[in-house]
This record gives structure tokens, sequence and C-alpha cells, in this order.
């Protein structure tokens, strides 16, 4: 297979935004603009930050704006990650039989172990967070397990210029009941601009105990080092 330039790939999403703009028109179905920053900042030491802007349609009927950050520490070299993190979450739920919204905060404080497999040419993350919701007259405990695959198509490793399948499947717990809270799959295409950058396009569907929704998904992840190892 030739390689996927990113000239190619730009287009392949601009037209599947196109697709999902006039789709959204007519269905139930959101879109979710994501970056992710993961920084190093010593050593064993990293930066996680995090902003999510979350749609009802394509853009610009919010649903959710979400700015998560964290310091993490990894165990062993560049891999079992234990991180600290505060999460700061704006959500504007529609009233019921009315088009008129009502705003409100979260603050949330969170623990969570990151580690990294790989067989042949399947990469393999898990994920175990813990959360500490401070919701509006409320407090809430929640559990969350995350498994994601990332398979290189054109090359053997995610080298720069790779085209790559994502997959995730996330389930969420509350501390009380319902325990079952949430469970999100996702499939995407995505594409390694450099060893630092690279861009997903894909679609999840989140799935809660009474209704279910799907989101289309732009993601941006940027790794580059605040830190340069000299050994």
């Amino acid at each position: 297979m030739k390689s996927l330039h990113l000239k190619e790939y730009l287009l392949l999403v601009i037209l599947c935004l196109s697709f999902n703009r006039s789709f959204s028109q007519k269905s139930d179905v959101g879109n979710w603009f994501a970056y992710y920053g993961n920084q190093a900042i010593a050593k064993k030491w990293n930066w996680w930050n995090e902003i999510q802007y979350r749609n009802y349609n394509f853009i610009g009927d919010l649903q959710q704006l979400l700015v998560r950050t964290g310091i993490g520490y990894n165990l062993t070299e560049n891999n079992n990650n234990v991180l600290l993190g505060y999460a700061f979450i704006n959500s504007q739920n529609y009233l019921p039989d009315s088009d008129e919204k009502a705003g409100t905060n979260e603050h949330r404080l969170y623990q969570q172990f990151i580690t990294r497999q790989n067989f042949g040419r399947v990469f393999i993350q898990h994920r175990y967070r813990i959360e500490e919701r401070f919701l509006p007259d409320n407090f809430q405990m929640r559990y969350r397990y995350f498994v994601m695959l990332n398979i290189p198509i054109n090359n053997s490793t995610m080298a720069k210029k790779t085209v790559y399948a994502s997959a995730y499947n996330e389930i969420f717990l509350n501390g009380k009941k319902p325990v079952f809270d949430r469970d999100r799959l996702y499939g995407a295409l995505g594409y390694v601009i450099n060893n630092d950058l690279k861009m997903e396009l894909g679609f999840m569907t989140q799935i809660q105990e009474s209704t279910s929704r799907g989101q289309f998904q732009i993601g941006f992840f940027n790794n580059l080092a605040l830190y340069k190892n000299k050994n």
C-alpha cells in the first residue's frame, strides 16, 4: 500500500466533516473536537493537558466544554504512568420540552494509572481512573476502565506518515446506584504527522442506561516535549 500523504488525509477529513454537517442537521448525532497534549517536563515526569469542545450538532450548539490537566510520573521508562489531575466541565443541557438550556459547572479531581503494551503491529493502552466529582449540591465517585488499540496500516510501527486504525472501549461505573453509568465504543482512522503529532477522525457511540447517542470525533494529539533528556 502506498503511503497516504498529509494533503490526501486532510481532504478526507474535510469530506467527512461536510458529510457530518449535513447529516447532523437531520439526526441526533453530535460532534466532538478534542485536543490532547502530553508533554515531558522532566526525566520521568509529564504534564497532561486536554480540551474537548462537544456539540449537539456539528458545531455551534454547545453540549459540553471540558478542560482537563494533570501531572504524571512514569514508574518505568516511558511506561506505567501514575497521574493526579483536575478537570473543569461546563455542561449546557436542554430543558424538557424546550429550546432553552441550563448551564451547570462541575469540578473534578481524578487519579489514574496507564500502562502500554504492544504485540507485533498492535499497540494497546489500558487506563484505570478514579474520579471525585463535585457537582452543584452533589458529590459523586466514579470509576472508569479504558482500553485502546492502535494498528498501523502502511507501516509496521507508528512512525512518521503512518496511517493507522484506532479503536477503544471505556466503561464508567458509579460509586452508588445505579452502578452502571455509561459505555463508550469508538473507531477511527488516524494519521501520524511526525513523532510528536497525530490526528484522528472517528465515530463514538455512547450507551447509557436508557439512551444512546452517536458522536463524530476529530482529535489532535501533541506530544512535543518541554524537557529533553541529554543522556
